[in-house]
């Protein structure tokens, strides 16, 4: 077994040679402020939605989720709302068939005249 002084002497001049630094510089991004973005910061809870592109699968917003293909149960035009947010711009919305988390991308704000 190595003794603690020869492994304290021990060199690693391979690694110094690898080690690089890198800048991060935030100021040469572009900031995009997209419409899209500025709609989905109105979204709270509550809030009214309507569905404008149906989404391939469904996943269920009860305590055990259940996943399954989505056969005309939310489609183009369904109305709802906000029931909570989760992580990823996914968004728990209750409609009329039922509670569902749902991915931003599928539905907008809806646009209420009063």
């Amino acid at each position: 077994m190595a003794s603690i002084s020869s492994l304290a002497s021990f060199n690693y001049p391979t690694l110094r040679s690898q080690i690089r630094s890198v800048k991060c510089c935030l100021n040469d991004l572009p900031i995009n402020t997209n419409s899209s973005q500025k709609e989905k910061s109105k979204l709270e809870i509550g809030s009214p939605i309507i569905v404008i592109e149906a989404p391939q699968l469904l996943k269920t917003a009860t305590s055990v989720p259940c996943l399954r293909a989505n056969n005309n149960v939310v489609k183009p035009g369904d109305v709802g709302r906000i029931v909570s947010r989760k992580p990823k711009d996914v968004w728990a919305v209750r409609l009329t068939v039922g509670t569902y988390l749902i991915d931003g991308k599928y539905f907008k704000p809806l646009e209420l005249d009063e």
